[in-house]
């Protein structure tokens, strides 16, 4: 078992952007523990109110997460690896469920586990020619059990998820980026410049050139919408958007149009 006195996780904030590292070397592979933290750091980046964005990663060069540690796996119980399986899902779904952008950056190989925690991310980018990706969890005798049979059917459909999920194949982050898995993909030639695209990104989404609370309930809407009838959706996006009508920001943001100016937002 993974040491859990260990940060498996990092977590800092650098400019609006609340940055997870997953940090396991060799693959950044995910125990218990490191679910466990990864649990408390969503929560963190939740409740602080200096994390505007959050961006999940990997450390180091080759991998972003290979997923369930398998060793671990293998020495456990049925019964552990139900409540393992029952605590990733929760943990995932705070990713949806939280108010803030959740932007994975895929540094490199991202398979199994791995590709199910991206999944629950609302953006994916990737380095380009870093790794691969898939579900090969057929390959174990077992399916992708944490939401990956789910969401991977919900981004590229139910046929071609089946057909993905039963070969257990392994493409490129090109071929992602056709499935609609991938948003976009950029050319860090090392793993800090990659990072450092990816922080950049994230910014476009933060103070005081976005209204970071208009960016969140954009994401709320459509995660939250998408699960629940179409009648229901609309009254969730009505009430978001009277929370919003009643934001500083967005009193600035029609005050600037009025006014011919760019508007200064304060995620307030």
């Amino acid at each position: 078992m993974t040491d859990p006195k260990r940060d498996l996780v990092d977590y800092r904030v650098d400019e609006g952007v609340a940055l997870l590292t997953l940090n396991d070397p060799p693959a950044n592979t995910y125990s218990y523990e490191m679910m466990r933290q990864l649990d408390a750091r969503v929560l963190e980046a939740r409740m602080d109110e200096s994390a505007q964005v959050i961006v999940v990663t990997g450390s180091g060069e080759k991998f972003f997460c290979a997923g369930a540690d398998i060793t671990m796996l293998a020495k456990v119980t049925p019964e552990f690896k139900y409540y393992f399986c029952l605590h990733a899902n929760e943990t995932l779904l705070r990713f949806e469920q939280t108010p803030k952008l959740v932007i994975a950056a895929i540094n490199g190989h991202c398979v199994g586990g791995g590709l199910e925690v991206a999944l629950a991310a609302d953006i994916r980018i990737a380095r380009r020619n870093a790794g691969k990706m898939g579900l090969p969890e057929v390959s174990l005798g077992v399916l992708p059990g944490t939401g990956g049979t789910q969401r991977l059917a919900r981004l590229v459909g139910k046929s071609r998820a089946i057909e993905l999920m039963a070969t257990g194949e392994l493409f490129s982050f090109e071929r992602g980026e056709e499935l609609g898995l991938v948003n976009q993909i950029y050319d860090g030639e090392t793993g800090e410049q990659f990072l450092a695209q990816a922080m950049t990104y994230a910014r476009q989404f933060t103070t005081p050139n976005k209204a970071s609370r208009a960016v969140g309930r954009i994401k709320r809407a459509v995660q939250t919408g998408a699960e629940i009838p179409f009648e229901s959706a609309l009254a969730l996006e009505r009430e978001l958007q009277q929370q919003l009508f009643q934001s500083e920001d967005a009193k600035e943001g029609l005050d600037a149009y009025v006014n011919k100016r760019k508007p200064e937002f304060k995620g307030r």
